[in-house]
């Protein structure tokens, strides 16, 4: 139950223009996207320009717009990523999401600043740090508990982050080296090859394979949804939904989805303005899902893994009885429909699929049969009737407008103090017929056609007498709605970060590898908070032996039932890839925490 209702953000991924308009109209509050460069996603850049296109649009319904920066940067980059700070800057960026120290060593200008998860925000002291260095937001581990999230909103008055739908990441953000590791693709430069998707098996020290080929590290995805008045209760600031390489239908029905979660918690819940008009019926099952996981939220241990394939297998749709030529005889419940696409384990356990052709009864005609056999489970991961109205709705998101006329002026109002007049500067005759007159007026006015407007009630005075040409209305509403969207950009608040006077007291003395320092600004930052910075960051130093690959929430121990609490299993365990390679596992068994050793 909701104590005090209080504003949250829904905060949705866009890998561009087209996906941030279709977030917008889906009702986020805010998007977050990458620039031409120095994002965690290194193929989801945007120009300079299509950034300020989508904050003029964005910024009409006071969402927001936060861009990713939040790799770490190399000596020669500094020049280039403080130029780019002052571009967003300059054209209304909301906020900066930063994973390198190196910024609080930058000549920047007063731009807000969240911390991204990257920055490995695992700890109070860490958070308290941040708000000290006037960062106004963190964004919380996905490993984070509800008590744990609980825990930084009640000591620390800094705005929180959370990841509440999309893929997860094995690892805790910014601790993952094993895409460098093996290939020099490094997941702090935002290159990441997704080693973690791969086939491994688990051996112990004496050869034996206790889990043979299997997505070990494969998270499943996931949906807090089941979890938001929670959240809500808890004081969250910001609802975040994970894929910025995920396409425009992607977004739109997972949006969707968790627009009409909330306004059915509570309407007033909304961080931004309009009202969202379609008629589409989102289901986050229909779109790409590795399954679903509330991971640590209850800190309830699970299978967090999907180790049978790291592919969108799709919802079961049932079995077949027999096979004849192309035809599958089914026995399923679900409607099947013509170009669904199927899915099914082949007979080396790998996903593979086909489309149908042709639907007749309870019999299907597929593109390719495949090693498809009389018993084999069906899925579908791509329905066709969902997309064909997902594709032909239409989602349009308005600013609802009160409009007052009287003989001397008529008014449009927004929200706030978003209101503008028009006052008459010549006399109208007084109109033979009033109730026409008064027809007329609100009829023109109504008219908003493609604008972000809508009227929401037009009130016309008792008083009111006077003939006013249908011409006349239609160039004083044009007036008025170019006024409006006006003081509208006037009106919009830019928040702006104060630059700290003084130079803290880091709260780890020691910084490693893991630490990410990969410039001399980040260096120097540390030093003068009196921190010894040990060592660079692999991608500088070049290390690769005595490193932790991964730190992970996600115990092979307690997957393969050798959990320490309840076994006396105590072999030494290795996780083995496809090639041979051995990575010895460590366990710290009082933090439920895996490590994944450089070999």
């Amino acid at each position: 139950m909701i104590s005090d209702v209080k504003k949250i953000e829904l905060l949705a991924p866009a890998k561009n223009k087209e996906c941030a308009f279709a977030a917008i109209n889906a009702g986020a509050d805010a998007v977050y996207l990458g620039a031409n460069s120095f994002g965690a996603r290194k193929n989801a850049g945007n120009s300079i320009h299509d950034i300020a296109e989508i904050i003029e649009y964005a910024h009409k319904f006071l969402v927001k717009v936060y861009i990713t920066v939040n790799t770490i940067f190399f000596d020669n980059e500094l020049a280039e990523v403080e130029k780019l700070i002052w571009q967003l800057y300059e054209i209304d960026v909301d906020a900066i999401i930063f994973q390198d120290f190196s910024f609080f060593n930058m000549n920047l200008p007063p731009i807000i600043l969240h911390a991204s998860t990257q920055c490995n925000n695992d700890s109070l002291e860490k958070i308290k740090f941040l708000k000290e260095m006037n960062v106004q937001r963190v964004v919380l581990p996905r490993e984070f508990s509800l008590n744990q999230i609980k825990n930084v909103i009640s000591n620390i008055d800094i705005e929180t982050e959370v990841f509440v739908h999309g893929a997860l990441c094995v690892s805790y953000s910014g601790q993952c080296y094993f895409s460098n590791y093996i290939g020099g693709r490094s997941a702090n430069r935002g290159e990441c090859a997704q080693p973690c998707r791969k086939k491994y098996s688990l051996i112990d020290s004496d050869g034996n394979v206790l889990l043979k080929s299997k997505y070990l590290l494969s998270m499943k995805d996931n949906n807090l949804s089941n979890h938001l008045i929670e959240l809500i209760d808890a004081g969250v600031t910001s609802l975040k939904i994970e894929g910025r390489l995920k396409d425009k239908d992607y977004v739109t029905n997972v949006v969707s989805y968790y627009r009409k979660a909330l306004d059915n918690i509570s309407i007033d819940l909304r961080a931004s303005k309009g009202v969202i008009k379609t008629d589409f019926e989102p289901d986050i099952y229909k779109t790409f899902n590795r399954q679903y996981t509330n991971f640590y939220f209850d800190e309830n241990r699970k299978e967090f893994i999907n180790a049978a394939t790291p592919k969108f297998c799709g919802e079961k749709i049932g079995k077949v009885l027999f096979i004849k030529g192309n035809t599958l005889k089914l026995d399923v419940d679900n409607k099947i429909n013509v170009s669904d696409k199927i899915t099914y384990f082949d007979k080396n356990n790998d996903l593979s699929g086909t489309t149908i052709t042709k639907v007749s009864g309870s019999g299907v005609e597929v593109l390719d049969v495949g090693s498809i056999t009389p018993g084999t489970i069906l899925f579908r991961n791509y329905d066709s009737e969902f997309y064909k109205s997902l594709d032909s709705s239409v989602f349009l998101r308005k600013l609802p407008i009160d409009i007052y006329v009287d003989n001397n002026k008529i008014v449009f109002k927004s929200f706030g103090c978003n209101i503008v007049e028009y006052n008459f500067s010549s006399k109208f005759e007084i109109a033979n017929n009033v109730d026409n007159a008064k027809k007329n007026i609100k009829k023109q006015l109504s008219k908003l056609g493609d604008t972000e407007f809508c009227s929401s009630n037009i009130d016309i005075s008792n008083d009111f007498n006077l003939f006013i040409p249908i011409s006349k209305i239609n160039e004083i509403r044009r007036v008025l709605v170019s006024d409006l969207q006006n003081i509208s950009v006037d009106n919009y608040v830019k928040l702006l970060r104060k630059i700290p006077l003084k130079t803290l007291d880091y709260p780890i003395r020691d910084l490693d590898y893991s630490f990410n320092i990969s410039n001399k600004n980040a260096r120097e930052f540390y030093q003068k908070c009196n921190s010894n910075v040990i060592e660079f960051s692999p991608e500088i130093s070049g290390k690769k032996t005595g490193i932790n690959l991964m730190k992970t929430k996600h115990c092979l121990r307690d997957y393969a039932n050798i959990c320490l609490k309840h076994t006396r299993f105590e072999n030494d365990l290795y996780l083995l890839d496809e090639y041979g390679v051995k990575y010895p596992l460590e366990f710290d068994c009082k933090n439920c925490v895996m490590y994944i050793k450089s070999p």
